[in-house]
């Protein structure tokens, strides 16, 4: 959940396993690892978290997005909120790029 919405839902294995949304992504990146030698790499999301008073238009992460795209695409980040979807059985993910 981002912002007050749901971004991302399935199954705990799946998850874990296949993060399509970029916050999901940069979420689990966060988790420490508890084997000194393997190495996870760490996504670290730009920019200031908006205010949930006063949430973005269109997708509400686009502000510290990874992915986001404005020129030359069929959809605009910034303009249109993305729905959840469903992606494969039983994973949904509001992302227009997962």
């Amino acid at each position: 959940m981002y912002l007050g919405r749901i971004v991302e839902i399935a199954d705990r294995a799946t998850l874990y396993r296949d993060p399509r949304h970029p916050y999901t992504k940069a979420l689990l990146s966060a988790v420490p690892v508890p084997d000194p030698d393997r190495r996870s790499q760490r996504v670290v999301l730009q920019g200031d978290v908006p205010s949930p008073a006063r949430p973005p238009a269109g997708c509400r992460f686009h502000p510290r997005c990874p992915l986001a795209a404005e020129r030359g695409m069929p959809v605009s980040c910034r303009g249109e909120d993305p729905v959840l979807r469903e992606v494969a059985p039983g994973h949904w993910v509001a992302c227009h790029f997962a």
